[in-house]
């Protein structure tokens, strides 16, 4: 009961595509400056072990682009860092996806003055999705985001650098969800079962017969497993951290979140969706949502998109091998999508931050 693709089509797309550097002028812009990365690691407080990531930032002597394994990035491992206290954004990415799978708007964000985090969720990213649709995941996700920022702020390299008071998350499908938790949403994940007996052959029903089946195999009901999976999720602790301020969702995973749960997120909500998404239906999720939510500050539809919008423009050989992952429908350009994306999230954050455009 999941968005998911299979692991060799996430791993050929972690390893083909490229950054489509986009730019767009607004009210909000300001100069530019270059970008420096740096590789971390975060305590797993779910799952134990490490989690990688990378923390983006303002940065002095920054070269340009640089080759992060199969990614190009628009900036400079490593370069110093420029002076100042500054805003943080925490990045968290889709089912199957990773720490680098948004590097267009973390290093766009970085570069208008921004720290910006990423994180690879363990047991949902390209190389292991063995725990989505399980507690670790569905409840460990924005618990592992709210590890990132203490991590930083812990961090002698970093927490001089960060404004404690200006913290916000973002996020694409399940990191949308996730990004919503940390700000008070409360899912039920119940609801899974009543979308998957009406939408049967939705991509996120796919493993229903599995969860079923395993279910029927322990002599329980899948009520009593969704049940136990939502005591489970719990053990963790809280999942919304008061340390954030904000959240920039696009295409979120919703369908779990029923009034109660929605009337929870108490900080400002941007929301993009795809009008066409045959990943996560608009009617169910996004739209579903909307009307429940009192802190919704702004919502964009992407007329004709699909799901995969929000992932960054492939390049020649990732379109061949993943064409539905690539392709986006006639009058969809995905470059304009993700540069209008990139204004709207800077204008959002400094809005909600209460960041000075200078």
């Amino acid at each position: 009961m999941h968005a998911s693709v299979s692991t060799r089509a996430l791993r050929a797309w972690c390893l083909a595509i490229l950054l489509v550097v986009a730019s767009a002028s607004s009210a909000f812009a300001q100069s530019a400056s270059g970008v420096g990365f740096h590789a971390i690691t975060i305590h797993d407080p779910v799952n134990g072990g490490e989690m990688p990531g990378y923390v983006f930032y303002p940065a002095k002597h920054a070269t340009g682009m640089s080759w992060v394994g199969p990614y190009h990035v628009a900036g400079t491992a490593d370069a110093p860092m420029a002076p100042g206290v500054r805003p943080l954004v925490v990045l968290s990415h889709g089912n199957g996806g990773s720490d680098l799978g948004h590097h267009d708007l973390a290093t766009y964000l970085a570069s208008h003055g921004f720290i910006v985090a990423t994180l690879e969720h363990p047991k949902d990213n390209f190389h292991d999705q063995s725990g989505v649709g399980h507690a670790p995941v569905l409840g460990g996700r924005p618990i592992q985001v709210k590890a990132t920022i203490s991590y930083l702020l812990d961090d002698p390299k970093w927490k001089a650098s960060i404004d404690v008071n200006r913290i916000g998350v973002a996020g694409f499908s399940a990191g949308g969800y996730t990004s919503l938790m940390v700000v008070g949403a409360k899912p039920k994940f119940r609801r899974f079962i009543d979308y998957c007996l009406r939408y049967t052959a939705d991509f996120i029903c796919l493993d229903a017969k599995k969860f079923k089946a395993n279910a029927a195999a322990e002599g329980l009901t899948l009520q009593q497993v969704m049940d136990r999976t939502q005591k489970q999720a719990a053990q963790w602790g809280d999942t919304a951290d008061p340390r954030v301020k904000s959240a920039f969702v696009m295409a979120p995973l919703s369908l779990i979140i029923d009034e109660a749960g929605a009337a929870s997120i108490d900080r400002p909500v941007f929301m993009y969706y795809a009008q066409n998404d045959h990943v996560l239906r608009p009617s169910e999720n996004a739209e579903h949502l909307i009307p429940l939510m009192h802190t919704l500050v702004a919502v964009k539809m992407v007329p004709k998109a699909d799901h995969w919008v929000f992932i960054p423009p492939c390049s020649p050989g990732q379109a061949k091998e993943l064409p539905v992952m690539c392709s986006d429908p006639a009058g969809v350009d995905r470059a304009e999508v993700h540069a209008q994306i990139q204004v709207d999230a800077l204008a959002f954050f400094r809005k909600t931050l209460h960041v000075p455009a200078n």
